[in-house]
């Protein structure tokens, strides 16, 4: 009976030997000491993970530059004035007004059939400025040297102003329909003068619009009108 219990007990002991061991081997496995049940071991070779750079590296430097701040320039040009101005910011000067004359302006001397025995002078601006044509045109026919006066009742309410292009009127009435009138003649040339701002002076180069070539018949009666902004109202006396 001993010898049994003997036996027993060196199997009980050897089975308890083994499953330690077997305990032994699961804990190193997992490195826990106890492994999960039911979990399955991989078959395959296992990725090792790729090694963390060491707390010491420096980080690389950045590849883009930084812009450095441009330094001004005193020398530098300055940029044009967007007014077209001298560069002081104030817009160029507007052309000024002046006084029509026979350098920057047309004259055409047309004879008219009604009213009878006038001459009808049209003046266009030419130039590249607004000009004035103040008063009434001092005419000179041949060699007369007194002007002839201005029909009064014809002044108009404003200076006749003609910008580019623009064209004034006068007429004058070259001799009487009655032939009341004296001193008759027959001419050929014609001159016309412009007057400045007082009415007093002629101003710039005078006008030599060509005359019909059998002339014109002028007396002592002849009168011109004032400048007209219209061709109908320079007709009318």
């Amino acid at each position: 009976m001993s010898g049994l219990r003997t036996s027993r007990t060196r199997l009980a002991g050897a089975a308890a030997t083994v499953a330690l061991a077997a305990l032994a081997l699961t804990a190193c496995d997992d490195g826990t000491g106890v492994e999960s049940e039911g979990t399955a071991k991989p078959t395959g070779p296992t990725a090792t993970a790729p090694a963390s750079p060491s707390s010491g590296a420096s980080a690389p430097a950045s590849s883009t530059p930084r812009n450095p701040k441009t330094p001004s320039n005193p020398s530098a040009p300055s940029a044009p004035s967007a007014t077209g101005g001298t560069g002081s910011g104030r817009p160029a000067p507007s052309g000024t007004p002046v006084t029509c004359e026979g350098s920057t302006t047309r004259t055409v001397a047309a004879p008219l059939s009604r009213p009878l025995n006038h001459l009808l002078l049209t003046v266009t601006n030419t130039g590249g400025r607004t000009c004035h044509l103040y008063g009434y045109p001092a005419v000179r026919f041949g060699e007369a040297q007194a002007v002839p006066p201005a029909v009064e009742d014809s002044r108009p309410q404003a200076v006749v102003t003609l910008g580019p292009g623009e064209s004034g009127y006068a007429s004058v009435n070259l001799s009487a329909a009655d032939g009341s009138g004296t001193d008759g003649r027959t001419e050929n040339t014609l001159t016309v003068y412009f007057r400045g701002r007082s009415g007093d002076e002629s101003v710039g180069t005078g006008a030599h619009p060509p005359l019909p070539a059998n002339g014109v018949h002028v007396d002592d009666s002849i009168e011109v009108t004032y400048w007209q902004r219209s061709r109908d109202d320079a007709v009318r006396w």
